[in-house]
């Protein structure tokens, strides 16, 4: 990459505030602050919490051996219920007061959507949000850092599916924001690779367990199988009244659902079958490393944790962010921060492999398929 000039480097940095004169030299360094915006409360709540955890497990493991070139992490982290309006405010607050290096971890893609300027206008690296939109990665977004595979590889996989097991009829229900736009074009565009158009589409509203019409419009169509773009709340809401007009149809979700969320919000066995995309591996297979050491660093913080896909992913793409902060430095800018992590080349944690460049912001294209049963997967 072709090197800043020094004063443009001297503008990204972020400066570190003075201490007293009176300081003690043995005082503890200032921490390395990364910002983060999303749902801890509210119907989508879960997700944010859980990712959150699977983060801090890792954060915490680096902090333990002395953080980063001996300056430890801390995630600044801001409720914004899934909302984008309240994303932007957070954001806001982040860069002007808390004065973060980067910010991470954003869930969703209208929320992620809602900050593209800010991050874009103040040369901010953006890391890992959970969001497989084209949005975030079409045109290549400089600042921006996917750690998943985008929607439209976990839907193609879907449809696959679907279309193997002779499900052709397939109906597509979409969340009403850019998220749900995003997964309604990639499912058309799946579909016509097998020759195929959606023969109906629905909409939900994000946040929202009114589904009403969007099971009236489907319903009417008898599908055999169903790709739906939703978090869970929505998502959940849709398959059991569905269920209850008696359809068959195989019901196939994208990863934002949220594996856990589903499950609690359909008790009693009525998950049981839905397919759910992944795009880490299985929580509960310790035959991989890196997995391994997730479930041994969840339960170092917590003895009773709950392993599961949102927080593993939390776990590696702060492994991602932490592999970029050691490579940029023991004073990192924003800059440096952005080309440690474009630095990052084929970089296997365990079973799991990142790689990243200076025109390639995707670290994995891992993608599975899951199928939830009657039983909860636990350890």
């Amino acid at each position: 990459m072709v090197l800043l000039l020094a004063m443009a480097a001297a503008r990204a940095a972020i400066p570190t505030p003075p201490g007293p004169a009176t300081q003690a030299s043995n005082a503890a360094p200032p921490p390395l602050l990364l910002g983060q915006s999303a749902p801890f409360s509210g119907p989508s709540g879960q997700l944010g919490q859980e990712y959150r955890e699977g983060a801090e497990a890792w954060f915490a493991e680096v902090n333990r051996r002395g953080g980063i070139h001996g300056r430890p992490i801390r995630l600044v982290s801001r409720d914004d219920r899934y909302e984008p309006a309240l994303t932007l405010r957070n954001t806001r607050q982040l860069l002007e007061q808390d004065r973060v290096l980067a910010l991470f971890g954003y869930v969703g893609t209208p929320t992620s959507k809602a900050v593209l300027p800010l991050v874009e206008r103040g040369r901010v690296p953006f890391v890992a949000p959970l969001s497989g939109a084209q949005v975030l990665r079409q045109p290549l977004r400089a600042t921006v850092f996917h750690l998943r595979a985008p929607y439209q590889a976990e839907i193609e996989r879907m449809a696959d599916a679907l279309v193997r097991d002779a499900r052709h009829r397939i109906a597509v229900v979409a969340q009403n924001d850019a998220f749900g736009d995003d997964g309604l074009a990639a499912s058309g565009q799946a579909l016509a690779r097998h020759g195929l158009k959606p023969v109906a589409t629905a909409r939900v509203e994000r946040n929202s367990s009114q589904v009403g019409s969007a099971v009236a419009t489907i319903a009417r169509a008898r599908p055999n199988g169903v790709i739906i773009i939703a978090a869970y709340p929505g998502s959940a809401a849709f398959s059991r009244e569905l269920r209850r007009r008696r359809s068959t149809a195989q019901l196939m979700n994208v990863s934002f659902v949220g594996t856990r969320g589903l499950q609690d919000a359909l008790p009693g066995g009525e998950a049981s079958g839905i397919g759910i995309a992944q795009v880490v591996p299985f929580p509960w297979n310790r035959r991989l490393p890196v997995v391994a050491d997730y479930q041994r660093l969840m339960q170092r913080r917590s003895p009773m944790a709950s392993f599961g896909f949102t927080s593993l992913e939390g776990f590696l793409a702060a492994r991602m962010v932490t592999e970029g902060l050691e490579r940029a430095g023991p004073r990192p800018s924003r800059e440096a921060l952005m080309r440690g992590l474009e630095s990052i080349r084929q970089l296997d944690l365990g079973g799991f492999r990142l790689d990243l460049g200076p025109k390639d912001r995707e670290a994995s294209t891992f993608t599975d398929l899951t199928f939830l049963g009657a039983q909860r997967w636990e350890p």
